[in-house]
Parts: C-alpha cells; sequence; structure tokens
C-alpha cells in the first residue's frame, strides 16, 4: 500500500503541479528549455525522497517501483506511436494524454504549438531525473538498498524495446515525412517572396511597356478580379500594372483586384466567382471535374509558353534524363542514383500538392504510370495541432524536384540546383519556343464563359496582342505566339 502511495504522490501530484510550471517556459520554443522546470524538479524530488525514506529505514524494496514509470511512459508512448503512425497531429494523441493525466495541461499546451515531441520527452524528462536524483542520494548517504538484479534486467529490457519500437516508427516514417519547413510569405500561401512584383510596391521590378498602352480600364468596378499560381504572379501583376488606371486608389481598399491564394485556392475562387480570372498551367482533371459540377464552362487562352524542368543538386553528376526515367524515379521504380549511373544513394523525390499546377504537369507527363505518395511534412497549426502536408522542396544531394523553368531560375533563383535535359534537349529559350523540348507547357489565363464583366474579353485578347506578348517575355516567360 505504501509503495503505492508513494508512486501516486510522487509521479502523479508532484509531476501535475510541475507540468503548470513548465507552460511558460513553452514560449522559449526549445524543448531543452522548456523541459528545465521538470528536470530540476525531478532532480530534488527524487534525492529528497530517498534522503527522507532512507532516515526511515523505508527505501529498501522501492527501486524497482521507482522505475516502473519510466517503463509506463515508453511503453505506452509506443503502442501509441504504432497506431498513429508517428503521426503526432493523430487523434489517438488524445486518449495518450488522458492515459498520462499528471502531465496533461502540459500536453495540452504543446498540441497547440504543435510540438509534439513533448509527448515523450517531458514524462521522461521527469522520470529520468527524478531517477538520477535518487542515484545521487544514493551515493551521497552511502545507502545500500536491496536490488533483484532481475527485476532490473528485466525493467531494462523492456524500457529498451519499447524506445526501440518507437524510434522504428520515426525511422519509417522519416523516409516519407519530414520535419516542416512551412511557408514564410503571402499569408502562408507563397514559398517566395512576391513583394518585388506587387503593384503598390513602389520599388517593384514589374517590366513596363515601351509605349502607351492601348488597352486601359478606367472604373475600379470594371476591373477583372486577378489570382493564380505563384509562378504567374509576376505576369498578372504586370497586366494589371500596364492596363488599370489609378489601381493604387483600388489596392488596398476592400476590393482586392490583384490577389494571390496559390493554383488551389485560386481556381476554387475563380468558380465561386470571387475572381474573374485565373492565371496558371492547365487545370488538373479534378479541378475540370469541379467546373461541370458547378455548371461552368472554362475559357482558356494560352498567353505565354514554359518548360516544365527537373532539378537536382549540383553535386549529381548526371546532367539529363530520359522521360522514361522520370516516370521510373516518380512511380518508385527507380529507387537509387545508382540504377541511373549516378552515386549509390536513395532518391528522394519531391511533388507538389495536388491540383497545383506543377503537380497536374507531372501527372500528365506520368500519363497511365501511377505515381508513388509524395514526401510529407508535419507543419503547426495552432488549435489545430499538427498536419501533414506534401513537403516543399529541400536541396539535399540525393534530392529531384520540378517546377517551371521561370519560377526556379527567376522567382526563386537558386544557384545551387542544376536543371536537368530531356532525352538531350535543354530547356533553353529557342527549345521551349520551337516545342523541340518535351515537357513545354503553356501559360492560361482562364476565365468562366459567363462571367458578365464586359472588359473581360477585350483584356483577354489585350494579352494575346504585341503589348501583353512583350510583358510576358520581359517578365521572362517565352511567348505565346511567334512575331
Amino acid at each position: 500500500m505504501e509503495k503505492k502511495s508513494l508512486l501516486l504522490w510522487y509521479f502523479g501530484i508532484v509531476p501535475l503541479g510541475l507540468s503548470f510550471l513548465t507552460i511558460p517556459f513553452m514560449a522559449t520554443g526549445n524543448l531543452i528549455t522548456s523541459l528545465l522546470p521538470l528536470i530540476v524538479g525531478g532532480s530534488l524530488v527524487g534525492f529528497v525522497v530517498v534522503k527522507k525514506l532512507q532516515q526511515t529505514d523505508r527505501l529498501r524494496g522501492l527501486l524497482i517501483p521507482f522505475l516502473l514509470p519510466l517503463v509506463y511512459t515508453a511503453v505506452l508512448w509506443s503502442v501509441f506511436m504504432l497506431f498513429s503512425g508517428g503521426f503526432y497531429g493523430a487523434d489517438e494523441w488524445l486518449f495518450y494524454c488522458i492515459f498520462h493525466l499528471p502531465l496533461a495541461p502540459l500536453f495540452f499546451i504543446a498540441a497547440f504549438m504543435g510540438e509534439g515531441r513533448v509527448f515523450l520527452w517531458a514524462p521522461l524528462a521527469y522520470e529520468m531525473s527524478f531517477i538520477l536524483g535518487v542515484l545521487f542520494a544514493i551515493l551521497k548517504w552511502r545507502s545500500r538498498p536491496a536490488l533483484n538484479k532481475m527485476q532490473l534486467l528485466s525493467v531494462l529490457i523492456v524500457f529498451v524495446l519499447a524506445i526501440g519500437t518507437g524510434e522504428a516508427v520515426k525511422w519509417q516514417r522519416s523516409k516519407k515525412v519530414l520535419p516542416s519547413y512551412g511557408f514564410e510569405y503571402g499569408g502562408g500561401y507563397s514559398s517566395t517572396d512576391l513583394t518585388p512584383y506587387e503593384v503598390m510596391n513602389p520599388n517593384n521590378k514589374l517590366p513596363k511597356l515601351g509605349t502607351a498602352s492601348t488597352f486601359t480600364i478606367n472604373n475600379p468596378s470594371d476591373m477583372p478580379i486577378l489570382d493564380g499560381a505563384e509562378a504567374a504572379f509576376p505576369v498578372y501583376s504586370a497586366f494589371a500594372n500596364a492596363t488599370y488606371e489609378n489601381i493604387e486608389g483600388v489596392i488596398g481598399s476592400e476590393k482586392e483586384v490583384v490577389s494571390f491564394t496559390n493554383t488551389i485556392y485560386a481556381y476554387e475562387r475563380l468558380l465561386s466567382g470571387e475572381v474573374d480570372i485565373y492565371f496558371g498551367a492547365e487545370p488538373s482533371k479534378e479541378q475540370q471535374e469541379m467546373a461541370k459540377v458547378a455548371g461552368k464552362e472554362l475559357v482558356m487562352t494560352p498567353i505565354g509558353k514554359e518548360a516544365f524542368v527537373f532539378f537536382v543538386n549540383p553535386s549529381n553528376k548526371l546532367d539529363g534524363l530520359t522521360v522514361a526515367e522520370i516516370k521510373g524515379i516518380y512511380s518508385g521504380k527507380i529507387k537509387d542514383w545508382s540504377e541511373l549511373e549516378g552515386k549509390n544513394k536513395r532518391i528522394i523525390a519531391f511533388q507538389r500538392p495536388e491540383n497545383s499546377g506543377s503537380q497536374t504537369l507531372l501527372e500528365k507527363i506520368m500519363g497511365d504510370t501511377p505515381i508513388m505518395k509524395p514526401l510529407k511534412e508535419d507543419v503547426p497549426e495552432g488549435m489545430g495541432g499538427i498536419i501533414e502536408q506534401v513537403a516543399d522542396y529541400r536541396n539535399y544531394d540525393n534530392s529531384i524536384g520540378f517546377s517551371f523553368r521561370f519560377f526556379a531560375t527567376g522567382m526563386k533563383a537558386n544557384p545551387d540546383i542544376k536543371l536537368l535535359a530531356i532525352n538531350d534537349i535543354e530547356p533553353k529559350p529557342e527549345n521551349i519556343s520551337n516545342g523541340t523540348y518535351p515537357f513545354t507547357a503553356s501559360l492560361y489565363a482562364i476565365a468562366v464563359k459567363d462571367n458578365p464583366k464586359s472588359t473581360i474579353q477585350p483584356f483577354l485578347k489585350w494579352m494575346q496582342g504585341p503589348q501583353g506578348q512583350e510583358l510576358v517575355e520581359k517578365i521572362g516567360y517565352i511567348k505565346a505566339f511567334d512575331d
């Protein structure tokens, strides 16, 4: 009975109090700093307990029971790692908190902050510190408590097996899920800074026409609301800058005529009527089906050409791939660079979110060949805990990624990537213009046919005309039509 009451007190009530003290430290964002109250508190409590029990000669036989909470945490964590597949955002972790009630307040804050590591390290921090405090006190007071070596060995084996099981789940998950990088710009929608292309930025680098625009819109209510893909933002921003009169008075008001919410959301806004013209690549099959369900007929106006490129780290000795090899990599059949006469390293093939413009083009390239599941990343989502989303490209030396040429070399220019030739043809402007590069794509301005705004059709016609094409080319895309 005494053992049960001691465990309840020192591994129930005391850590509950310490968990409240730990909450303010969570704001530091550093895991070790956050757990300092549990580490210091556990050590002091363990030391004081031994001193107190030794004085009353009640320490004998309590060392193994003091190790049981440590084993309990390890086993419980490994079980929930198996149930959740290692995803700390899974609903199963709510029950883990219930089974670890003394630290529930701390777990709640950790879930709020998206810090899933606390589920293991908070209880371990207290329990291991408690044991260290106990051992230090035993050495200091030269106590010689009775110890059953077989029981101790059993406890250690169970602990190691449990931690090993959980770590194995993490290792398997690490092959497909990476830590989050997150998007810093555009309200979380953009992976690159779009400020240089914003109309309202007085120092923007939007190209200007050589002569006055032959098409202008003066009335704010007649200005089509524009939205689109990240890579297309400079193009439609330049169009608005050239044709929307007194746009400075419109931007910043309740009506945002030049907006950016990325491909997926911009397309949905087009179908709902929030946006008049969407700029980007060809819609995916799912997006086309969405238009049919909504009873909307799309008007797709090609306004430029672009290369869909694949790239690797410059340390990769390969300079090109064939279409068949691309299919092999993204279907998961080719798993190692050594299969392509490269280095002996696993291929980390990054993808883009479903229904994004570049992912849609990958699907088109793959045809009937199934695409393997994309790499994911864990992303903190405030009150939502942690979610999984498709991982953004990381330039590891064994990575491969894809994008549009202008985005990869212009908007988000990265000197540390190497564009690959496809079927021995490089993604150069001349090869894009004449269509010899295999993955040449069109940049579209897409509107809904029944949109009553009278300025949309003449605006689309102007985009395909000499001045619209001049801006397309000055931005860095290839003109849709040869002179």
